[in-house]
């Protein structure tokens, strides 16, 4: 009876320690009663954390809310959540909790409730003075999340060596970073230093991450230069020369970002001047002749992209993802740097899964993604060895309009196209900087268009250099990868510039835009660049057209200064998934720049070409600029014809030419002793008829 009583005693004083033990995220974050398998612990602006103890010269007012599972007092394996360019915490966490994961939601620096909102900034003038974004730098940004996933170490809420990451954009850059940093930081200073909680300094590390739609080089997602080969070992290609601007994203997003979030005063900070930058590039050519360039570009390729973080360490697993019809961050960011990676570190778990989604053109075909997510996390955060994830390269085509395709699977990027379609032309053809249809431009726009499947005539357009390739065969071919163009490049002009596209021509005679790239010349001489890949299927009857452009505006900034590109000696090669037979051939050996080598060890073969050489700087003749670029009454035929001011010109010189021949012929009716020939007499015949249009 005295061991029942005391039993009794025992529980009710166990009563009142169970609910004092109700976990308090960061000290003051009050978690909710339990409700679909969550307890919701939500930030307020009286419960923002400081950043002065990690960057005390840029001190900011973080946001963040904390979603624990349902029971449990941890700790809890984390997944870290980042939203897009533009957004805020406000993110689900359900799908984690019910899965037995805590959630940490913040709003980055400079947007949402981080000194991003001017109700925030007024709440603590002092703490948010600086609190304006960095443009996502693995110093602040990124090193804000370690800061505060450390916090809730030290409470026991979190594993400290089971923290996942993942976001889609902005949060898909953040993620890249956290699995490169994997369990380091990067001072502000620029030092890596080891991982560790604030105060019971626990080594921790990221377990897994799932970037999605992220870029790797936030400088070549913005300005290509087209320098980039898939099947190239990636090295430092994508600061000089100074690429082409993505203008209407580029300008989009800075106004987004302007509206959303806080931006440094002009001038005030160096590694984020964002009002400096975007006056720098929209301004455009020439660029590398401005001293402020190569600093700029050495900025955000070092703070601000996760592809030129050291590669000393193996990052934490990562299944990384991209959109097919991603006009902003394609799939070449993924690609680059999974190539980089692997060729250091062969056995880095890794995978990739690429489909018709993400910022404009993307048609959010994205249906596989999440539960491959789930199964990753589980696989590598939560240590389930037994759990099936998927590995290697998937691919799901583009469709117009047509469902989610089957998957093509692969154990890496370069096995997903057994075969190729190649077209090889000697003909010489010369691209004007003026010419194309801007109606057409305007179509493939991923931010003013008509979206991924947008149509429009196929005609050729004069001042380009156009290719098309035979109409498919039997059961037709698919595209999966970089198609790719070797060709002898002479230039005419200061720094010129190739937009490219690659288009599914109907047998209606109309045409959709299956891949794009833009391309800096090295000079004069062979070359060779690629598109943005793709994964679409050209159709039996359907012909696949190659057209290179001097300017694609409003997708791509247009030229300053005018220049003319002598194109011939072609090759095409489209990468497909087709086995050889048919039209379809095996691939033909790499071709290489001078500098580029093969990807992988031991890899060889290919051919590499002798370095450029300058091409002529001098501006072409002003013909040249006048030629090609189309009219406003043919700008529906696909660009058929010349400027107003060119046919003025052109008329003004035959009606010249017919006077000076009629002057020429009354001259010789004066000689009367002088015999004319039967040709000479069709001549003056000819020049005394009145002046009729040709039909």
């Amino acid at each position: 009876m005295k061991r029942f009583a005391l039993l009794l005693l025992a529980l009710s004083a166990a009563a009142p320690a169970a609910q004092a033990a109700t976990p308090t995220p960061f000290g003051d974050h009050t978690c909710g009663e339990a409700a679909d398998g969550a307890r919701f612990c939500p930030g307020t602006m009286d419960t923002r954390i400081s950043t002065k103890d990690w960057t005390p010269d840029h001190e900011a007012q973080i946001d963040a809310d904390v979603a624990l599972p349902a029971t449990g007092e941890g700790p809890f394996p984390l997944v870290i959540q980042m939203h897009g360019w533009g957004g805020n915490k406000k993110m689900s966490y359900k799908e984690w909790t019910q899965r037995g994961y805590a959630v940490l939601n913040l709003s980055a620096r400079g947007f949402g409730d981080s000194c991003g909102s001017p109700a925030s900034r007024q709440a603590d003038p002092e703490g948010c003075a600086k609190g304006w974004l960095k443009l996502m730098d693995n110093r602040y940004e990124v090193r804000d999340a370690q800061e505060l996933t450390g916090k809730l170490v030290d409470q026991g809420l979190v594993d400290p060596q089971k923290i996942g990451a993942t976001g889609g954009s902005y949060g898909g850059g953040f993620s890249t970073h956290l699995a490169m940093l994997k369990d380091r930081v990067r001072t502000t200073d620029g030092q890596l230093k080891p991982w560790v909680s604030p105060e019971k300094k626990l080594p921790m590390k990221i377990a897994a991450a799932a970037p999605a739609i992220p870029w790797t080089s936030l400088v070549y997602s913005l300005m290509p230069n087209g320098h980039f080969l898939d099947y190239a070992a990636p090295g430092e290609e994508d600061r000089k020369p100074v690429g082409v601007m993505k203008q209407s994203f580029v300008t989009g997003l800075y106004g987004l970002g302007q509206a959303s979030g806080y931006y440094a005063p002009p001038g005030a900070d160096d590694e984020a001047d964002l009002h400096s930058w975007y006056a720098l590039i929209s301004a455009g050519d020439p660029y590398d002749e401005n001293p402020l360039t190569p600093t700029i570009t050495e900025e955000i390729a070092k703070n601000h992209s996760p592809y030129h973080l050291p590669y000393d360490e193996e990052p934490a697993p990562t299944l990384i993802s991209n959109g097919w019809t991603d006009d902003l961050f394609p799939v070449d960011e993924a690609v680059r740097w999974v190539n980089r990676v692997s060729e250091k570190y062969p056995r880095w778990p890794n995978a990739q899964i690429h489909m018709d989604y993400g910022h404009q053109r993307g048609q959010g075909k994205s249906a596989p993604l999440r539960p491959a997510v789930y199964d990753w996390f589980a696989r590598y955060v939560k240590g389930d060895a037994s759990q099936d994830t998927v590995e290697g390269a998937t691919a799901y085509l583009q469709t117009c309009p047509g469902s989610l395709s089957a998957a093509h699977e692969a154990s890496g990027w370069d096995e997903l196209t057994p075969g190729e379609v190649r077209l090889q032309e000697s003909v010489a053809k010369t691209i004007v900087s003026a010419a194309g249809n801007p109606l057409i431009s305007k179509d493939f726009d991923p931010v003013a268009g008509g979206g991924a499947c947008a149509k429009n005539s196929a005609a050729d357009q004069p001042g380009t250099a156009t290719y098309r390739l035979p109409a498919a065969e039997g059961g037709g071919y698919t595209l999966i990868g970089s198609p790719t163009i070797v060709a002898d490049l002479k230039l005419t002009g200061p720094k010129p510039q190739i937009a490219g596209r690659l288009l599914d021509v109907a047998p209606d005679g109309t045409q959709t835009l299956v891949a794009r790239g833009l391309y800096r010349p090295r000079g004069d001489g062979r070359q060779v660049f690629q598109f943005h890949p793709n994964g679409w299927k050209f159709e039996e009857g359907h012909v696949a057209k190659l057209e290179l452009l001097g300017k694609d505006e409003p997708y791509a900034r247009i030229p300053n200064l005018p220049f003319s590109i002598e194109v011939k000696s072609l090759d095409f090669r489209i990468p497909v998934a087709e086995q050889p037979g048919g039209q379809v051939g095996a691939p033909a050996a790499y071709v290489y720049n001078e500098g580029q080598k093969p990807l992988g060890a031991g890899a060889g073969g290919g051919v590499v070409l002798p370095p450029a050489t300058p091409g002529n700087p001098n501006p072409p003749a002003a013909d040249d600029g006048d030629a090609g670029t189309p009219g406003p009454g043919n700008a529906q035929s696909g660009g058929q014809g010349v400027t107003k001011k060119a046919k003025a010109k052109k008329k003004k010189a035959k009606k010249k030419s017919r006077k000076a021949k009629q002057r020429r012929c009354a001259t010789k009716r004066k000689t009367k002793n002088r015999a004319r020939s039967s040709a000479r007499r069709r001549v003056c015949d000819q020049a005394r008829r009145p002046h009729r249009r040709r039909r």
